[in-house]
């Protein structure tokens, strides 16, 4: 059973008694990919057990489970960036998990410290740019600061995680001086305020708004995969640039997931994390949402390879997580809307 539903509903559910099975697995997730149904759907056919989901705000679930307390049905959360899934692990709503197939098959510093928490996608969060228009594009992240690039950047605002994320990591990697020095000179290099997604950033180059965008990977290689309205149909005037390939590599995001404190089907939980390490998964996170997989010698998709090789930054996620509160006020004072 699938469950989608909004935060009024999930509220609402909050009163009722959660019923547990044997064969079930419930799970909170912020990934709001409708192609992800079929990962679900394989991992029931695999196992045999069914999973119920509930999807919405990370934020949101992250209070709900909180609220739950010892009688909450999750066995699984999931998000879509570090800061989150190290809230809830800060929050003491995850728990440890021993699995030798994941110590594996997980990179080290893309799994928690404590194996609460572990990464099963990555997005590079890199630059694009306008190529009729922009001769010379920024190489690295530290080059958005340059005067030459004044009112050409599109950007997502200061409230998005992804900019919360790649400003914590410049500062582990520079230093809170350097960096907010930085985000002074790239606020003044907007084409905009602040608006939208990545996507809508992408367009900003098509339709003229911008030259220079940062988006994640995954955006741009969908609209090399199917149509992307305001996108695709122009996608050839568009080129990229892995940053800072001579030092720090690209900044990435992930998808990860933990098992919740007070799992109720705790094995079942531990086998799903395990299965979305596995190859027919790992395969689909590429094939099917045109992210990275996190395992070695995993394919990519069509649409992810011709991106290219690149160097990513091979920071311990925590690292990032621990800077977000310098971060945000980084980004506050430089007025980042």
């Amino acid at each position: 059973m699938t469950i989608k539903t909004s935060m009024l509903a999930l509220a609402v559910a909050l009163t009722a008694a959660p019923a547990f099975a044997e064969g079930e697995l419930n799970l909170y997730s912020s990934r709001h990919y409708d192609t992800d149904d079929r990962l679900y759907t394989e991992f029931t056919e695999a196992t045999g057990i069914t999973v119920n989901r509930i999807e919405g705000n990370a934020d949101e679930l992250i209070a709900r489970m909180e609220a739950e307390g010892d009688n909450s049905p999750v066995d699984v959360f999931m998000t879509v960036d570090t800061v989150r899934i190290t809230r809830a692990k800060e929050m003491g709503l995850l728990q440890p998990v021993e699995s030798a197939l994941l110590e594996e098959k997980i990179p080290a510093n893309l799994q928690d410290d404590d194996n609460q928490w572990f990464a099963f996608s990555k997005r590079a969060r890199i630059l694009f740019y306008d190529k009729n228009d922009v001769e010379n594009p920024p190489m690295t992240y530290q080059d958005l600061a340059k005067p030459e690039y004044e009112g050409m950047i599109c950007i997502r605002s200061s409230s998005n995680v992804y900019t919360q994320n790649i400003v914590a990591a410049l500062v582990a990697h520079l230093g809170e001086e350097a960096t907010a020095e930085w985000a002074r000179a790239v606020v003044g290099n907007f084409a905009r305020d602040p608006q939208g997604g990545d996507t809508d950033q992408l367009r900003g180059i098509v339709s003229g708004e911008c030259d220079i965008a940062m988006s994640n990977t995954y955006y741009f290689a969908r609209a090399l995969r199917k149509d992307v309205s305001g996108l695709s149909d122009s996608i050839d005037m568009v080129g990229w640039v892995f940053p800072n390939q001579d030092d720090i590599g690209a900044h990435v995001n992930i998808s990860g997931g933990g098992v919740a404190a007070n799992a109720p089907n705790r094995d079942n939980a531990v086998a799903f994390l395990e299965y979305l390490a596995s190859a027919q998964a790992q395969d689909y996170f590429s094939a099917g949402n045109d992210e990275y997989p996190v395992v070695d010698d995993a394919p990519l998709a069509e649409s992810v390879k011709a991106l290219g090789d690149f160097t990513e930054d091979a920071i311990p996620l925590s690292d990032i997580a621990d800077n977000i509160s310098a971060a945000q006020k980084i980004l506050a004072d430089a007025g980042w809307k």
